[in-house]
């Protein structure tokens, strides 16, 4: 009977793994989609203290402060442009999920395909440096194989 308890748990926390919560402000919005487009937003936008996790995910109470913030911005009827820009101004690119490509992020955007492409050239130098010397035939094995190209079956 307790073996049978044990896989009903076990099947139950597997299940109950892939589910993600949110945070459940009580914010009343003027629509549904001014909602969804706030959470959206709230999503994109990094917690300046927790760092790793978003404005939504995160618990911490600036977060929280923030999430009302843009709530109440996409409410008022701020774009979304503005909102970011009025994070930004505040807590700088950094509260950005996807940063901005421009001259402070340019080593962040192109490091990748720059190791890529070094990675590439370490590869091709070590390839091509390793040719094998082909061995020069010899006589013999030069009439051989002419004897074997003559044979038709």
């Amino acid at each position: 009977m307790i073996r049978w308890w044990r896989y009903v748990s076990l099947l139950l926390l597997l299940v109950a793994l892939p589910l993600s919560a949110e945070i459940v402000d009580t914010w009343q919005f003027n629509n549904q989609e001014n909602q969804q487009r706030a959470i959206a937003l709230a999503k994109q936008l990094r917690c300046p203290q927790c760092q790793n996790q978003n404005l939504v995910e995160s618990t911490s109470p600036i977060a929280r402060d923030l999430r009302l913030e843009v709530y109440r911005m996409v409410d008022e009827g701020k774009t979304n442009d503005q909102i970011v820009k009025v994070m930004t101004h505040r807590f700088g690119d950094f509260v950005l999920y996807k940063p901005r490509f421009n001259g402070q992020t340019a080593l962040l955007w192109l490091s990748p395909f720059i190791l890529l492409l070094i990675a590439l050239l370490a590869l091709w130098r070590s390839v091509s440096s390793c040719k094998l010397p082909v061995p020069e035939m010899s006589e013999e094995q030069k009439r051989q194989l002419a004897e074997l190209l003559e044979k038709k079956p």
